[in-house]
């Protein structure tokens, strides 16, 4: 089993919105002042779309870190300059109690369930049953999936579907463990690993074409995110989550894949 390490990349600019980037981290502008946002990389696409609207609209700089679920509130709460939090429901309820997060509110944003990617062009494998996904991971050579240790929501979800398949040793040992779902999918386009473990929205968002499919009924994992802001946030900031929550908002992060509350 591999472990990429993560590696942080600052742009000065926004990067092509079909450029999805093999880093973790990718920063929209290097302004001191901008509005900073720590955010699971399931929205990426259309979050970077929503803040350079939002920085050609307003003249106001937005800085977003993108990583898994887990290190992106890490990052949140270690920074005090940080505005904005997106990860799952859970994790911030957990800081709430834990008095991590305080005097702010969570707003949904919406739900992508956990999908299976390999090389664009390459025979898609049966994934639709139990028997049919455990013969998959068998046949293919390799196989990335976000390290669990990091906080990643899928990886910590595929550690125990391959335990309860039986077939953990198996796959750990032909495995990479990515830093985030936007280093799985790099791995799956770049470096032509069979089958990579992330969300339905990662891989949309890197290429519609590398989707195989959610997993089988029995290990469906459906996982939500939330918007955090502290209730004395600054009008810039109350701007940027009125523009993210707008009815056009709402709809770029649907079309990506992650579908709406209520949906």
């Amino acid at each position: 089993m591999k472990t990429r390490k993560f590696i942080a990349l600052s742009l000065g600019s926004l990067l092509p919105f079909t450029l999805w980037g093999a880093s973790a981290a990718l920063a929209q502008s290097a302004n001191d002042d901008a509005i900073k946002i720590y955010a699971a990389a399931a929205v990426k696409i259309s979050l970077a779309a929503i803040a350079a609207d939002f920085e050609q609209m307003t003249g106001n700089a937005v800085s977003v870190v993108f990583d898994s679920a887990g290190a992106s509130q890490q990052g949140f709460l270690a920074d005090v300059e940080a505005h904005l939090l997106i990860t799952t429901p859970a994790r911030i309820e957990s800081s709430e109690a834990e008095g991590a997060l305080q005097n702010g509110t969570a707003i949904e944003l919406g739900t992508t369930v956990a999908g299976i990617a390999v090389p664009p062009g390459s025979p898609k494998p049966d994934i639709s049953t139990t028997d049919a996904l455990r013969d998959a991971l068998l046949g293919a050579r390799r196989i990335a999936f976000s390290d669990p240790s990091r906080g990643a929501t899928v990886g910590n979800h595929f550690m125990g579907v391959i335990e309860a398949l039986g077939v953990k040793d198996e796959v750990l040992a032909k495995a990479t463990l990515a830093p985030n779902g936007i280093e799985t999918m790099r791995l799956v386009l770049e470096e032509g690993v069979d089958i990579g473990i992330t969300q339905t929205s990662e891989i949309l968002q890197a290429n519609r074409d590398a989707l195989a499919g959610p997993f089988p009924g029995e290990f469906e994992l459906a996982t939500t995110y939330s918007l955090w802001h502290r209730n004395d946030a600054s009008p810039r900031v109350r701007d940027f989550v009125a523009r993210l929550l707008s009815p056009e908002g709402r709809e770029e992060l649907a079309a990506e894949g992650l579908a709406q509350p209520g949906n």
